[in-house]
């Protein structure tokens, strides 16, 4: 089981990273995986000495990840919770799920997508991308609101979109589709409370090789544009829905 242990260690680094970094939800992640992982190497562990260690760090660890979360759910009370996450240039590992995946839940039943940039084929795509992820993962997901800008010379938009509207009703998710001239806020709000800014939107991913390179279709391969994500918690919601 040293894989299992080396695996957990690694894990539990990178959590006290994040911590450090005020990236508190990306540790609290890490912190509960690599938990896991040293309680399974524990609980295997035929060593009385090695087993006593491992309780002991496992102990640590759950102090901190507790301590943390409570720090996290005090913030989303007082509605100062914040933060920061930067995509540096070219970087991989920042697919949708990757990014706010931890954010989605049963309690999303309702997403606004502010975007003004949901106009040519492959930012269409990006829409559709994040909207399977939201299927897939909000279980209770009813309605979807889009909020961009028409544009005129944008191939196809409108019959994209409409496609998806469609596509989407079949798992029970309308989507409503606006548009403004003076939109330039781009955020993902969920009705869970929490509000996702991404500076450049979804469409922070670099244009792959070619269909049949790595990164085509599994964004986190994908390299992407320098970009900083800004992670807020809004304690009452209101998602407004025309």
């Amino acid at each position: 089981m040293a894989d299992v242990e080396n695996a957990a260690v690694s894990i539990l680094t990178r959590a006290v990273k994040l911590d450090n970094g005020k990236r508190h939800t990306e540790a609290l992640v890490c912190y509960q995986e690599g938990l896991e992982l040293l309680m399974k190497s524990m609980k295997s562990s035929n060593c009385p000495a090695k087993k006593a260690k491992l309780r002991r760090k496992v102990e640590e660890f759950m102090d901190r990840a507790e301590k943390l979360k409570t720090y996290v759910e005090q913030e989303k009370e007082s509605g100062s919770y914040h933060e920061q996450i930067v995509i540096e240039e070219n970087s991989t590992g920042h697919s949708y799920q990757s990014l706010i995946g931890r954010f989605l839940d049963d309690e999303v039943s309702q997403v606004i997508v502010e975007d003004p940039y949901i106009r040519n084929p492959h930012q269409c795509e990006n829409f559709v991308k994040l909207c399977e992820l939201l299927v897939k993962t909000c279980t209770n997901l009813r309605k979807v609101r889009l909020l961009t800008a028409s544009d005129r010379n944008a191939r196809d938009q409108g019959s994209s979109l409409e496609m998806t509207k469609t596509s989407l009703r079949k798992f029970n998710v309308n989507l409503e589709i606006d548009f403004s001239h003076t939109l330039h806020d781009r955020q993902i709000r969920l009705s869970n409370g929490w509000v996702i800014k991404i500076g450049r939107g979804l469409d922070y991913f670099k244009a792959p090789d070619g269909r049949c390179t790595l990164g085509y279709f599994d964004m986190d391969l994908r390299p992407c544009k320098e970009t900083v994500v800004d992670v807020f918690h809004v304690k009452d919601v209101t998602l407004s829905f025309g």
